[in-house]
C-alpha cells in the first residue's frame, strides 16, 4: 500500500518548521501546509464521496490550491486540474466525460460553472479565489487537520491529466500512486535535490511540470519552494539570488535574457536550471550559457508518463548538450524503432516508445484508444519521432545513448510549454461563416517555442476579415490557442490521398 501523500509527508514532516512556501504576502511551514491539508481532507470525507471520485479543479496557482491537490490525492480521491485558461463551452467537455463528484472553481467563474455542474451531474461545487478565499475556505473552517491517510493501493489512481491527441477531443490520462512516486523518488536522487534547496516556481499547477515534476520534487526533499503565481521578471530577478533551483518552460529563459541584470552575479546559489515542456532554441540555449556559465538542463517527459529522459546533472564527466532531452532516467526504458518496429541505429530517426513504473496505466474511459498506444509487447508510443546520437546542427557530436526529438508523429502545438490540438481550432474555424476550410500548425518563435498559425480557406465570393476573425477566435478559446497569424490562401496543398501537406504550410510561412 502506498499512498502519494503518505510518501511525501514521511519525508517533510522530518522538519515541520521549515519553510514550504514563500510568497510575496506569506510564508507556510511545512506543519502549516499539513494541516490545511488535513482539513481538505476531512471535508472530502463529509461529502461521502464514492470510492475513485473524480475532483475536478479550476482555480488560481495558491498555497490553498495546492493542498486541495495534496488533499484528494491524500483521502484516496483522484485529482483531476484543468487549465485556466479554458472557457465555458471547454470546461463542459470535461466535466461531462470525466464526470467529477466535485468541481473547485474560481469564485468569479460561479456564475457560469454551477449551471454546467448541476449540468452534468456533479454533486458539488465549491470555490477558491486568486487570494485563497471562497466557499471552500469557508467550509473547511471547521474541520480539524488530524487525518489517517488512505490506504492506497499502488495502482489506485491519483490522478487524471487531460492530454490531446490527433483525433477526437482531449484523452485523460489515468496516473497512478506508484506512477507519481516512482517519478518522485528517480528525479529527486538523480537532480540532487537536499532539503536546503529553495525552487523558483513560478509555473502553473494545473500542468504535469508544474504540479508533479516541481511540486514532488521539493516536497520530497522537504525543501522550500518561492510559490509564484506566474512568469514576472522583476519578481524572479528579486527572488533568485536566494534560490538554488529553477524550472521553466523556455519562454521563461527568453524573458530572463533580456534583463541585463540576470546573470552570474544574481544567482550566485542557483545549481539548477531545468527547461522542458516545449523545444528550447539552441540561440537560448548558448546565450544562457554564455550569460550565466552553467547550462540548462533540458529534460523529456509528457504528461502519460512523467520524465523519461533527461540531460546530466553531474556534469564532470558528462555534456548537456543543447537540442538534446539527454539519456533515460534509472528505471525508464526507451527505444527508438522504425514503420515495422525494428530498432533504429544510431542517427536513424523513428518513433520513440517507452516502458517503465512512470508509464501510465490508459485513458480514462477510452480502452480501445489505450490498446492502440501501447504495443503488443507493452511499450507506450509516445507519438513523438527522435533518433539516438547524430550530430547537432552546429556539427556537434551527439553521444549514442543520448535521445533527440526531431518531430511529432502526433499533430501537436506546443506553445509556450500548454500543448495546442489542431483539430479542434480548426473545427471551431471551419464552423465560421465564410470560412471553407482551415489548416494549424506551428511555427517556430523565439519567445514561446512555437507560435499557433491558422492557414485559411474562404468560401467563394466572401471577403474574410483575419482581425475579425481572430477575435472571434479569443471569445471561444484560451488564449494561449488563438492563433497568433492567421494567413489567407486560395487552396491548402494536399497529397495524392487528398491529405493537407502541413509540412509545406510550415515551408511557406516560416519564411
Amino acid at each position: 500500500m502506498a499512498n502519494l501523500y503518505t510518501v511525501l509527508s514521511d519525508r517533510f514532516l522530518v522538519n515541520p518548521s521549515r519553510i514550504a512556501l514563500k510568497t510575496p504576502d506569506n510564508t507556510w511551514t511545512y506543519q502549516q501546509l499539513h494541516n490545511l491539508v488535513g482539513q481538505m481532507a476531512n471535508w472530502l470525507d463529509t461529502l461521502a464521496l464514492a470510492p475513485g471520485a473524480r475532483v475536478a479543479v479550476q482555480v488560481e496557482k495558491t498555497p490553498q490550491a495546492l493542498a486541495l491537490y495534496l488533499a484528494t490525492v491524500r483521502a484516496g480521491f483522484v485529482y483531476l486540474p484543468l487549465n485556466t485558461a479554458y472557457r465555458e463551452s471547454e470546461i463542459a467537455y470535461f466535466l461531462d466525460n470525466a464526470k467529477p463528484a466535485v468541481f473547485v472553481c474560481d469564485t468569479n467563474h460561479f456564475v457560469w460553472a454551477q449551471p454546467l455542474s448541476m449540468q452534468s451531474g456533479v454533486a458539488h461545487t465549491a470555490t477558491l479565489d486568486a487570494s485563497g478565499q471562497g466557499s471552500l475556505m469557508t467550509a473547511i473552517d471547521t474541520c480539524e487537520s488530524d487525518y489517517s491517510d488512505a490506504n492506497s493501493r499502488d495502482d489506485d489512481l491519483a490522478a487524471i491529466l487531460y492530454t490531446s491527441g490527433t483525433t477526437g477531443r482531449s484523452k485523460g490520462a489515468m496516473l497512478t500512486h506508484s506512477n507519481l512516486i516512482s517519478n518522485a523518488q528517480t528525479l529527486n536522487d538523480y537532480w540532487g535535490w537536499q532539503s536546503d534547496d529553495v525552487l523558483l516556481h513560478m509555473l502553473p499547477i494545473f500542468h504535469i511540470h508544474g504540479l508533479f515534476v516541481a511540486c514532488h520534487g521539493a516536497l520530497y526533499a522537504g525543501a522550500q519552494m518561492v510559490w509564484l503565481p506566474k512568469l514576472d521578471v522583476n519578481a524572479a530577478l528579486k527572488y533568485l539570488p536566494s534560490c538554488t533551483i529553477m524550472m521553466g518552460v523556455p519562454t521563461y529563459y527568453v524573458r530572463l535574457l533580456a534583463e541585463t541584470a540576470f546573470d552570474r552575479e544574481l544567482t550566485p546559489r542557483m545549481r539548477l536550471f531545468v527547461s522542458g515542456s516545449a523545444p528550447l532554441l539552441i540561440d537560448t540555449f548558448q546565450a544562457f550559457e554564455q550569460r550565466l556559465g552553467q547550462a540548462i538542463l533540458e529534460r523529456y517527459g509528457m504528461s502519460e508518463t512523467g520524465m523519461l529522459t533527461s540531460n546530466p546533472y553531474q556534469t564532470e564527466s558528462e555534456q548537456r548538450i543543447g537540442s538534446t532531452v539527454g539519456k533515460p532516467l534509472p528505471g525508464v526504458d526507451v527505444r527508438v524503432v522504425d514503420d515495422n518496429q525494428n530498432t533504429c541505429v544510431a542517427d536513424q530517426v523513428g518513433h520513440i516508445q517507452v516502458k517503465g513504473p512512470n508509464v501510465f496505466v490508459g485513458y480514462w474511459e477510452m480502452p480501445e484508444k489505450t490498446r492502440e498506444e501501447f504495443t503488443a509487447d507493452g511499450w507506450f508510443k509516445t507519438g513523438d519521432l527522435g533518433r539516438w546520437g547524430g550530430k547537432t546542427a552546429q556539427g556537434q557530436s551527439i553521444p549514442a545513448n543520448y535521445l533527440s526529438i526531431v518531430g511529432r508523429s502526433k499533430d501537436l502545438i506546443i506553445s509556450g510549454g500548454f500543448n495546442v490540438y489542431p483539430k479542434e481550432i480548426e473545427t471551431i474555424i471551419d464552423d465560421m461563416t465564410g470560412v471553407l476550410e482551415s489548416a494549424v500548425i506551428g511555427l517556430p518563435h523565439a519567445d514561446f517555442g512555437e507560435a499557433v498559425v491558422a492557414v485559411v480557406v474562404a468560401q467563394p465570393d466572401v471577403a474574410i476579415d483575419t482581425e475579425q476573425l481572430q477575435q472571434q477566435l479569443k471569445r471561444t478559446l484560451a488564449n494561449y490557442k488563438v492563433p497568433k497569424e492567421i494567413h489567407l490562401v486560395q487552396a491548402l496543398p494536399r497529397n495524392a490521398m487528398g491529405k493537407v501537406q502541413k509540412n509545406l504550410l510550415r515551408e511557406q510561412f516560416s519564411r
